[in-house]
């Protein structure tokens, strides 16, 4: 989810190299634990105002000044409500219900969200979702997403806090079947500004991840920075970050993250962000030598026209698996064209590659499983009433896996339709 930056007189003329809003999102980056093989409804921005208003512009090349003006009908004082609904109809085959079944479904998902923004410095997301399956080898749900977020800035610190619960149930491509969890995230993150150069960035986080009939854990990591500008568009970092797995039925984990990150704004139309390095990874029990990793995520943002926007991401991490006695070296690599074709057209053309290899957490058991997932989604969008959206979307998945059953290939195709305030 892409953030507005602005700049704001508490900070005055000094550039800060990274946002708290993105600080929180890096920390360690194992949040998501599952790849869906549905598409992905959209995000509202649950970022404070305050927050927005602290930052600037110089890195993001996506970035828009544009204020909003048009009238908020659901304001009281310095409250507004903001609702989101959204509905999406698909036909999908080729869709795992259990490791080597696929099946032939429709899915139907209804989500009456809404946020709230309490002033400048708190916000509150809820979005619930009904998904409806008419194949009978999975489970209609209802599904709840919950986020509280607040921020604020104090002379040279800017502070950041967040709170939320997800409970989702859908098919993923790790376990092969429709995979009910419970995500409980706490982030906190502060940046302080020690002149024009140099600054920090400091980040908490504390993630319970619990899996029906899967491997569930307990996460708590810090990731730091260390960061110096060299002019308003170039800024260079060192971090260390260190977490602690608390597994449910697997050997604990302890791991030390070392890092370097650059951000080079190199053109009003061009920008770069890449962080990386290497991770090691300790199994307190069980007797399995540590695992060395290299660890990286970036970005290049590329807008050669006003019209047209392209992203290119590259990500490399180590998980907990959803299977007891292994973990996952998951490197992926994924590009997204957003081009407006007429004043209120849109296409969005997006396709990744992801590797996922599982290796052992404990001596003595035998893991062989590497899968290679492949996906494109294309969707043609028109905006209708200022405020709303509606699409038609086509979708393919493929993945290939070393172990029988939990390879597949799947057809998606559907519409979406959804309004935002």
């Amino acid at each position: 989810m892409k953030m507005k930056l602005r700049k704001n007189r508490i900070v005055s003329n000094r550039r800060m190299p990274v946002f708290v809003g993105i600080l929180s999102g890096l920390l360690l980056n194992r949040h998501v634990q599952a790849q869906s093989v549905l598409p992905s409804a959209p995000e509202s921005d649950t970022t404070p105002a305050a927050l927005l208003s602290s930052q600037n512009d110089e890195m993001d090349v996506f970035a828009t000044t544009v204020a909003h003006t048009e009238s908020e009908p659901f304001r009281w004082g310095p409250v507004t409500l903001r609702p989101h609904p959204y509905y999406q109809f698909l036909y999908g085959s080729g869709i795992l219900a259990n490791p080597g079944q696929p099946v032939d479904t429709t899915i139907q998902q209804v989500s009456p969200g809404f946020l709230i923004d309490a002033g400048r410095h708190l916000t509150l997301d809820y979005t619930p979702t009904w998904t409806f399956y008419s194949n009978k080898n999975f489970k209609n749900t209802f599904d709840n997403a919950v986020k509280l977020a607040w921020g604020g800035a104090y002379n040279d610190w800017v502070f950041g806090a967040s709170q939320s619960y997800a409970s989702v149930s859908a098919p993923t491509v790790q376990t092969g079947t429709q995979t009910s969890q419970e995500n409980y995230l706490t982030t906190a993150s502060a940046s302080y500004i020690f002149n024009s150069k140099i600054s920090v960035d400091l980040g908490a986080a504390q993630n319970f991840n619990f899996a029906d009939q899967f491997q569930s854990y307990r996460e708590w990591s810090t990731l730091d920075w260390l960061n110096y500008q060299f002019w308003p568009r170039l800024s260079v970092a060192a971090g260390v970050g260190l977490g602690y797995d608390d597994m449910q039925s697997s050997p604990n984990m302890l791991f030390e993250q070392y890092q370097a990150r650059i951000q080079w704004r190199a053109t009003d139309k061009i920008g770069f962000q890449l962080h990386g390095g290497v991770e090691d990874r300790q199994f307190l029990s069980g007797g399995e030598s540590d695992l060395i990793s290299p660890v990286f995520d970036g970005t290049i943002q590329y807008q050669p026209f006003e019209v047209t926007k392209l992203s290119v991401t590259a990500q490399r991490k180590v998980a907990p698996s959803f299977f007891q006695n292994q973990t996952t070296e998951n490197t992926s690599f994924s590009g997204d064209l957003n081009q407006r074709l007429l004043e209120n057209f849109y296409l969005d053309l997006n396709g990744g590659y992801q590797i996922t290899k599982y290796t052992t957490s404990a001596s003595g058991v035998a893991v062989n499983r590497n899968d290679d997932y492949y996906y494109l989604n294309v969707k043609i969008s028109c905006t209708f009433l200022k405020r709303g959206t509606i699409g038609v979307f086509y979708q393919l998945g493929d993945n290939s896996s070393s172990l029988s059953g939990f390879g597949f290939n799947t057809r998606q195709y559907g519409f979406q339709i959804s309004y935002s305030y």
